[in-house]
């Protein structure tokens, strides 16, 4: 650790460099630390050991950040409590999320992990839940959240050390959505940014318009008597897709399964952290919940849209939806999440079959693809830039290789910034 206290603020990178998952960065203020998320990066392929950020001692963290509860952001938090503690912190929501979601892993994923729910349990014994912009001190430093945009309760982190300021924006959204405000930007001069590069090479297609396909495809659906199957994230994409369907006065059942009930109900005991509550609340209450397997099957008796996990097609009820609408023609399945190599959701996208009963077949039903992603992309992600105050240093993470070198190279080109793609164990001092 001693080559940690050689200047006021340094910042220790644990994971997230040049890769999408495991983030993690430790931050040193004169001898306070912090821990900036603490992700789990799954296997490639499928199957294949998780990878995890460097590890860090609880005795060495003074506090434990989480800025959302995607797990390549919380999934690696109970770690800390195997041979020790320390406080952790994040909003309400964050907290209820990345229980759900970590409890689910390791249900998934039995063994797989140097922890399991007692671990868990401890996180949320040491869990200290703060909102947005509720400075908490520590030590000879202080940070807040900042709303990020990306899903309930997200948050960025603006963390102050004497005259130093550093922006973490976790995963951002400037945009907004259905569901929630825009990330909250204002956060004055800074000094060091630290910024995720995951769509920092793409521009991604309006969202209205992604809306206004998605409503268009629902619809002729319905119009040829069959389901549209929608495979979803549990959390928030799937409350957002209901939202955008009723949004339009869709006169279709809406049936929702699997998680994303868990999570509605999650959401519904946090509506201060919603764009419009009593909307969402509207949707959810209009929506058909689907609680078990006789439901399951005789919902599909009519025309109507069932959003389920899993977003890429690995497991949950999904595999019944897929299995029992694929092969009819009325059908649709509409992909609306991202699509990670080598899963079942990919291998429909590119090819248009999907294994069943151990054979490769043809999928008969519609297949379309919309853009819902949670992220800001290129141009969003360079207004971030150009929009900051002050002459910070800059860290592009949370991209692949390509796209966190290109973004670092384009924004000291454009910008003139000290910008740089650091890679796993590199210290930066501001």
């Amino acid at each position: 650790m001693s080559d940690l206290y050689t200047l006021s603020v340094e910042i220790k990178v644990l994971g997230a460099a040049k890769e999408v998952g495991r983030s993690g960065f430790q931050v040193n203020c004169d001898g306070t630390n912090f821990l900036l998320d603490y992700g789990v990066m799954f296997g490639k392929p499928r199957g294949a050991p998780p990878s995890y950020p460097l590890l860090v001692k609880p005795k060495d963290i003074d506090s434990a950040i989480i800025t959302h509860a995607h797990l390549d952001h919380s999934g690696n938090i109970p770690s800390l409590f195997v041979n020790g503690n320390c406080h952790i912190y994040a909003t309400p929501p964050t907290f209820e999320l990345s229980r759900l979601l970590i409890e689910d892993m390791l249900k998934i994923e039995k063994n797989a992990h140097p922890f399991d729910i007692p671990e868990v349990n401890s996180m949320m014994r040491y869990g200290k839940e703060i909102g947005y912009k509720e400075k908490v001190t520590r030590g000879n430093a202080s940070f807040e959240f900042r709303s990020s945009g990306h899903v309930l309760g997200g948050s960025t982190v603006l963390l102050e050390h004497q005259k130093k300021k550093l922006f973490y924006t976790g995963d951002i959204n400037t945009r907004g959505s259905r569901m929630l405000q825009p990330a909250d930007l204002d956060v004055g001069e800074i000094d060091l940014l630290i910024t995720e590069s995951t769509y920092s090479q793409t521009s991604q297609t309006p969202r209205a318009e992604s809306e206004k396909n998605l409503v268009e495809f629902a619809n002729e659906v319905m119009d040829r008597k069959g389901v549209l199957f929608i495979p979803s994230f549990s959390v928030e994409r799937s409350q957002e897709i209901a939202c955008v369907l009723k949004s339009t006065n869709f006169q279709h059942k809406i049936v929702m399964d699997g998680m994303a009930l868990r999570v509605n109900e999650i959401i519904l005991r946090h509506p201060n952290y919603l764009k419009d509550p009593d909307v969402f609340r509207d949707v959810i209450s209009r929506s058909v919940a689907i609680n078990d397997h006789k439901q399951r099957k005789e919902v599909l008796s009519e025309p109507c849209v069932v959003i389920s996990p899993a977003g890429m097609l690995v497991g949950g009820n999904a595999v019944f939806y897929l299995q029992q609408l694929a092969f009819d023609k009325r059908n649709g399945i509409a992909l609306v999440s991202y699509q990670g190599d080598g899963t079942p959701g990919k291998k429909l996208l590119e090819t248009g079959k999907i294994s069943t009963r151990g054979k490769d077949l043809k999928v008969e039903a519609e297949v379309k693809h919309f853009e819902f992603s949670g992220h800001s992309d290129r141009d969003s992600l360079f207004d971030i830039i150009k929009n900051i105050k002050g002459n910070p240093k800059v860290l592009t993470v949370h991209g692949d290789d390509q796209s966190c070198i290109k973004f670092a190279e384009e924004i000291h080109e454009k910008f003139g910034l000290d910008a740089t793609s650091p890679n796993v164990n590199d210290i930066i001092s501001v």
